[in-house]
């Protein structure tokens, strides 16, 4: 009876929890009938207690890495996205974390469940908590990078909050990624080839286990080389066309005269202009005549223009540029650093896995695990740098130059980039056996990780005393400078090759370097709970489990000494953040029979758990959960829950110290220079009256403003736990025979109280695109100057992290799995489909939600089908994953219209329905398992937007959902012995 019961369960249970990304093989659906005879009982996901049942509350994904082949996924994180509990959000990859700051540092991969956040998203292995990984101040998640795919069986995903059972961290789910056991031995060898080169992959592993009489040892190993994706690789990375259109549906972009194509508008280099009376100009900029062009195809240069007293004049080669549609042609952006930027960064990851068993006594047995990963990830990039930390200067500054004009020059360089090192090192001991009728487990886990970052700086202290001597007309005599200890040189500021990127190398030397900063967090963490079952009832035996466990966390980030000075040119300073915090708790959950038998109840149990927890650094809290399982009928299913959760504050969020920032006025203020950016459609309608209603003359350019001061700090001392809470009900149906089932299930999620980080341009560009501009309480958060000597820049930004958001979603999970055998082979089918019904994030209580559902990264619709056909030893898979329509026009009034130069255009903020195939082939032979196959069958590219409106590399919209390799061949060959 028990065991024809499980035998259900699990047939149940893996038709439901396959219905996702990668779904249970015909090998693992025979393998688990095969043992069900030795199970008797079992611990689900979203519970401690052990029971018979398969039965839950929640809903629980199960995803078989064991498929995931068919995919040709070869890392945890990816195959996490790709499943619709992160598909429904942009999610922080290796490839966004090369251009923006992300939690976790360069190269990093974490997982945020309905986009609620990295940090609110619990990650187990093998039941137990994974610390944080990654580098810089913001360490958090675990880096999805350190586990190798190859250790991995499955990975059960509990989409409900559960912090009354694992944590405070669970706030909107629970991660639980089982490793693999048992005595089979291979050696796996995967490759990933683009149709187009760069973004290679290689894989190479071993995965040996064995067991004996009183136990089991596994031991896995695994290296993996992610290949660069450079930006050049790419032609939907191309150079950055505007992508406007007329109303007659025609481009409006203005035309290159060099190429005949659509002018590509990347990062400008040459000089910033403003007269100050000269006639031989309006506006506009320098670009100088690097290939001849200009002089070829008879322009007029300044010189030429130039007639009468305090006109522009310059060295030879010097053209006005970018004063109107037809010259903003001219300036010729396409520069060959832009080609060589990184969009998946190059990463070697090896690592090392292992875990065992030992039974001391019948009763009594051990266990052990122990992990440990490198990785290295590089990155490359460009900047801008230009003359800001004084009022522009005076073109008669400049050799050469002369007249009553106000220049700015602004240079690119490719010393940008980074070299991130991680070394993380995990290991659990632990002792679980069984006393009377109740079962008990013990555990000790500790995780250790240690990052280095080296990052490509600017001196600060050498831009600014090269440009004292340019504002004061003198030139150097030996000065060093008092952080970098370099030598000064006099620079060249307005020298073309050095606007273009070739300064020399004594200038090199002078202006660049490099820092090297190290992170480390350490995590301990011990557990205990026993579970069994307290006394009968007609329906059954209430069973419950009773627990407690003792956390500490300890954070250590020490920034290179460029940042820890202030001495990082355009970038913001990163002073230690340091700190620990120790957290205990204490949980019980008692799982009650109702009815049983009955003819409007199969069965109906009802759930609670409760959990008092302690943090050093924030007080005590208690959460909850009550659920109910109602089987109405055999094959029916209802069930629901509502719980709470809170989130004590990261350790990041406490003790980032006092950081003061210089930013560039054009980085922070968006009345820089509005008028012109209202004219070409860079500016919006709202931002423009802001602007003029803050008394900002409409051409104010920031030339007589030096940086922003942006001062960020943590929390401690007046962060409070962020709380929520969680509902979910829905039903599961099955047919008779177990042929197909169908599932659905609403979640709903609310944050309030959450920990923001408000900072830089975040608090200036959310204050001028207030609707309550300048009413709103985030316009408090910053100064600007009065106007005196011309100077209406931003003065001081005071950010940090503070409870002021609120946060929410809601949805429907749906899932259809179909399985079936015919004499002509087996047919397995899942659908897998996720509707956002909605995401709303409010900064201050007064403030207008925001609602993100519909917006780019953030679909209402997203899904997966996966079909497979087998017969004998061979299969052929086909999945399909898809991602709703999106657009961000609500950013700008719910329109697409703007203007460009006066005239009226259209522009792209949407993205199109997109759906990628993948297929594939696999065969045993022998002792070999090969698998073949294409993925992006269709070489389906990302969607093209207009970049001044979405984020965008190129006119490709840059979020995770969209796949930026392209068509590849993907194979893999495991050898069994």
């Amino acid at each position: 009876m028990l065991n024809n019961k499980i035998s259900k369960a699990v047939r149940i249970a893996i038709a439901f929890g396959a219905a996702t990304t990668a779904t249970f093989s015909a090998s693992s659906f025979a393998a688990e009938e095969e043992n069900v005879e030795q199970v008797e009982k079992i611990q689900v996901l979203g519970s401690r207690i052990r029971t018979d049942s398969f039965a839950s509350d929640t809903p629980i994904t199960i995803i078989s890495v064991a498929d995931a082949a068919n995919q040709g996924i070869t890392s945890l994180g990816e195959l996490l996205r790709t499943s619709t509990i992160a598909a429904g959000s942009s999610q922080v990859t290796s490839a966004l974390s090369v251009g923006y700051v992300t939690s976790g540092g360069s190269g990093a991969e974490t997982i945020s469940m309905r986009g609620l956040g990295a940090n609110r998203t619990l990650v187990l292995l093998n039941g137990r908590r994974a610390g944080p990984a990654g580098t810089r101040g913001q360490v958090s998640s675990f880096d999805m990078n350190a586990l190798p795919i190859s250790a991995i069986e499955r990975i059960e995903v509990l989409k409900d909050g559960a912090s009354s059972l694992y944590g405070s961290d669970a706030v909107a789910g629970v991660i639980n990624i089982i490793t693999k056991k048992g005595d089979d031995k291979s050696v796996s060898v995967d490759v990933s080839q683009p149709f187009e080169s760069g973004g290679e992959q290689q894989r190479i592993n071993f995965s040996i286990g064995e067991e004996f009489k009183k136990g089991s040892i596994r031991v896995v190993g695994d290296y993996k080389v992610q290949h660069e994706l450079q930006r050049g690789d790419r032609e939907f990375f191309d150079c950055t066309a505007r992508n406007y259109y007329n109303a007659d549906g025609e481009r409006a972009d203005p035309i290159d005269p060099r190429t005949g194509e659509y002018h590509c508008n990347e990062s400008g280099y040459g000089l910033w202009l403003t007269n100050d009376g000269a006639s031989n100009f309006e506006s506009g900029y320098g670009s100088y005549d690097y290939d001849g062009f200009f002089g070829s195809n008879g322009y007029s240069s300044f010189n030429d223009a130039a007639s009468a007293p305090g006109d522009f004049t310059t060295p030879e080669g010097w053209y006005n540029v970018g004063f109107d549609k037809e010259s903003d042609g001219w300036r010729n952006l396409e520069h060959p650093f832009s080609d060589n930027e990184s969009m998946i960064p190059k990463t070697a990851t090896y690592s090392l896995f292992l875990q065992g068993d030992y039974s001391f006594t019948n009763d009594i047995s051990g266990y052990a695990e122990a992990l440990y990963s490198s990785r290295k990830t590089e990155t490359q990039a460009y900047r801008q740098f230009w003359v800001g930390d004084i009022a522009r200067p005076d073109a008669d500054l400049y050799e050469g130059f002369g007249g009553d004009v106000r220049v700015m020059p602004v240079a690119l360089t490719d010393h940008y980039g980074s070299e991130t090192t991680i070394d993380y090192r995990r290991f659990v001991l632990g002792l679980e056996g069984t006393l009377g009728f109740w079962d008990w487990d013990i555990s000790y886990q500790n995780s250790h990780s240690e990052g280095e970052y080296q990052n490509k700086v600017i001196y600060r202290d050498s831009m600014v005393m090269a440009q004292q001597h340019l504002g004061n007309g003198t030139t150097c005599s030996g000065e060093v400078t008092a952080n970098s200890g370099k030598t000064c040189v006099d620079v060249p500021w307005a020298d073309p090759q050095f606007l273009y990127g070739n300064p020399s190398d004594e200038v090199r030397n002078f202006l660049f370097g490099e820092e090297t900063g190290v992170t480390i967090y350490k995590q301990q963490t011990l557990e205990a709970y026993i579970t069994g079952d307290l006394f009968e009832l007609p329906a059954g035996a209430v069973g419950s489990a009773f627990g407690m466990s003792y956390q500490k966390d300890e954070l250590d980030d020490t920034p290179g000494v460029a940042s820890s000075t202030g001495n990082s040119w355009g970038l913001s300073s990163a002073s230690r953040t340091a700190g620990s915090q120790n957290t205990r708790a204490v949980f019980g959950e008692i799982r009650i029979p109702l009815f049983e038998g009955e003819s409007w109840a199969e069965r109906m149990e009802l759930s609670t758990s409760g959990r008092w927890t302690d943090v050093s650094t924030y007080g005590s809290d208690t959460t909850f959960k009550v659920g109910l399982t109602w089987e109405v009928v055999d094959g029916f299913t209802i069930r629901g829950s509502r719980g709470s959760s809170f989130r004590s504050p990261a350790l990041y969020e406490l003790y980032l110290a006092g950081q003061t920032g210089f930013l560039g006025q054009n980085s922070v203020d968006p009345c820089f220079d509005y008028g012109a950016g209202y004219e070409d459609g860079t500016v919006s309608e709202r931002i423009y009256n802001n602007c003029l209603a803050s008394g900002v003359p409409t051409d104010y350019d920031g030339s007589t403003a030096s940086s922003a001061t942006s001062v960020t700090s943590g929390g401690a001392g007046r962060l409070t736990a962020e709380t929520s809470i969680s509902e979910g009900f829905g039903f599961v149906w099955t047919s008779p025979e177990n042929t197909y089932a169908f599932s659905a299930d609403y979640y709903k999620v609310d944050i309030s109280n959450q920990v923001a980080n408000l900072g830089g341009s975040d608090i200036t560009s959310t204050c001028y695109n207030s609707e309550n501009f300048p009413n709103d309480p985030i316009c408090a958060q910053f100064t600007r100057n009065d106007g005196t000597d011309g100077n209406y820049g931003i003065d001081t930004i005071y950010g940090g992290y503070t409870n002021v958001a609120n946060q929410g979603t809601r949805g429907v999970d749906l899932n259809f799995s179909y399985r079936d055998d015919f004499d002509f082979g087996s047919v397995y089918f899942n659908i897998e489909h996720t509707v956002q019904l909605e995401r709303t994030y409010q900064l201050f209580a007064d403030s207008e939600p925001s609602q993100y559902i519909g917006e780019i990264g953030d679909p209402k619709h997203v899904g997966n089908i996966s079909a497979t056909f087998k017969k004998d030893d061979w299969s052929l898979t086909w999945t399909t994953r898809y991602v709703d329509e999106t657009n961000d026009y609500e950013y700008y009034d719910d329109s697409n219209e703007s203007t460009y130069r006066g005239e009226d255009i259209t522009f792209i903020a949407e993205t199109p329905k997109v759906f990628y195939h993948s297929l594939s082939g696999n065969m045993q032979l022998d002792q070999f398992d090969i698998t073949m196959g294409i993925a992006n069958v269709f070489d389906e590219e990302p969607p093209q937007v207009s970049p001044s409106y979405v984020r965008a590399v190129g006119n490709s919209a840059l979020y995770s959902q969209y796949d930026n390799l392209g068509r590849r061949f993907f194979a893999n060959v495991t050898y069994n012995f």
